[in-house]
């Protein structure tokens, strides 16, 4: 049987989801999501169980047969497989079934290439195509192991398959050339907003999990959000002022999704490592989610994978559909592990900021300050951060304040100011008495 020329029409598709025993099981619902972001007309989803792969059409060939009736039926010109399939299992499935037959991974760098707007985005899409393709390059054509013939052409050389990889090889070296340099800006970026002390917190979640929505309510921003999987690539960078921590940074980064095959992780490390040099990951939960534990544990697994050793508070997102209550839920007193709230319609964004605070910059106390007349700067800096709860002056015309911070952040700012810290803070300075140590762990993190 001849290999399979395929249309140049619409994806008018066949889902086939394999319960395979001994790999993990997929999510079907969500593979039809996938499908559907991508664009495809759903017309069958096959579900069908093996206790091991075949090695020649991965679900055999009475199965392959039945599909193959179908596509023919449908009159379908895609098969999606919810599984990674190896080159020449592809292959074979497309000489049975008479149309292109593609994987998961395959559909996922569809989707990546549809949603990249970044000149970042569309290296990182091209490469994981190029990386994905250059074993698959026999698919293509069907004369691939042909070398060039007629007078002057002939003898020992390249195929063609060889001249198309070695291409590929030559334009996927130039892309992590310009994905270096891409990453070489970030970290300057990052190395100037460390030197200045201030905090980055990165949304990360499993996709479709409300992230770029709650990013656009905290940073007031418009960056785009749907009601579909990967409706943001592209790592969008906010600076923000909060009350009580001062700048902050806040960054917006793809969604994950379960079986994120390694090379597309190592693809988008270049937008990953936003997550990696951040002093607080949120991790952003679709709380209605039936899949809730097992998204959890897919983001989770792809962090470890790259190495994000990083804070993480848990906010569970969604609660106006789960029906929960807006609440922070303390792993230690004054540590916050998990906060619900909902994006959508506001409830909680109050106390996500109060966890936010206390992660970053430690519990909140009140403090009674006494300023002289010459400290307006020290008095100003607290009014730009809102933590001043009320003023007044005394007879000799010096300045009463109560404010309502992190101790750790009020005493930078008056070691910053060069003050004195006994004669603002009288006898609540003596907290303030601590090794040198402690006061330079506590300049890293605000």
């Amino acid at each position: 049987m001849e290999n399979f020329v395929p249309p140049q029409d619409g994806e008018r598709v066949v889902l086939v989801s394999v319960a395979v025993q001994i790999l993990e099981d997929l999510d079907a619902e969500e593979f039809q999501l996938l499908a559907e972001s991508a664009g495809a007309e759903v017309l069958q989803h096959v579900h069908t169980q093996r206790s091991k792969p075949d090695a020649k059409l991965f679900i055999g060939s009475g199965k392959a047969e039945e599909i193959a009736a179908l596509v023919k039926e449908h009159d379908a010109n895609l098969v999606i497989f919810d599984h990674a399939l190896s080159p020449a299992q592809a292959r074979n499935l497309e000489k049975v079934m008479q149309c292109r037959v593609v994987d998961r991974t395959e559909l996922i760098l569809d989707i990546f290439a549809q949603r990249a707007r970044t000149y970042e985005g569309k290296l990182q899409v091209e490469l994981a195509q190029l990386q994905h393709l250059s074993s698959r390059l026999v698919r293509s054509r069907s004369n691939l192991d042909s070398q060039k013939g007629g007078i002057g052409l002939r003898g020992p050389g390249e195929t063609l398959l060889e001249t198309d990889r070695r291409l590929l090889r030559i334009r996927m070296g130039q892309l992590k050339t310009k994905l270096d340099k891409v990453r070489q800006t970030r970290a300057q970026g990052r190395v100037a907003r460390q030197k200045a002390a201030i905090p980055t917190v990165s949304l990360v979640g499993y996709t479709n999990a409300g992230k770029s929505t709650l990013f656009n309510i905290l940073a007031q921003s418009d960056v785009y959000a749907a009601d579909q999987l990967f409706a943001t690539l592209d790592p969008t960078l906010r600076r923000l002022e909060w009350d009580g921590i001062g700048r902050l940074v806040l960054a917006d980064t793809v969604g994950f999704v379960r079986n994120l095959s390694h090379s597309l992780v190592e693809s988008f490390k270049a937008t990953l490592e936003e997550t990696l040099e951040a002093s607080l990951l949120l991790h952003v939960i679709d709380s209605s989610s039936p899949d809730v534990l097992e998204q959890i544990e897919a983001v989770e697994g792809v962090l470890k994978e790259i190495g994000a050793d990083v804070p993480i508070l848990r906010v569970y997102n969604k609660i106006d559909v789960s029906g929960e209550t807006a609440k922070i839920i303390y792993e230690k007193p004054h540590q916050p592990d998990r906060v619900y709230v909902s994006a959508h319609s506001g409830q909680g964004l109050d106390l996500l900021k109060q966890a936010v605070h206390e992660c970053l910059m430690g519990q909140i106390q009140k403090f009674d300050l006494k300023l002289q007349p010459a400290y307006g700067k020290l008095r100003n800096q607290l009014y730009a951060l809102n933590v001043i709860q009320a003023e007044q002056y005394d007879d000799e015309g010096q300045l009463h304040l109560q404010v309502s911070m992190a101790p750790h952040k009020l005493e930078q700012l008056i070691k910053q100011a060069h003050l004195p810290i006994d004669e603002i803070l009288g006898a609540q300075a003596e907290q303030f008495k601590r090794p040198l140590e402690a006061f330079e762990i506590d300049d890293q993190i605000g």
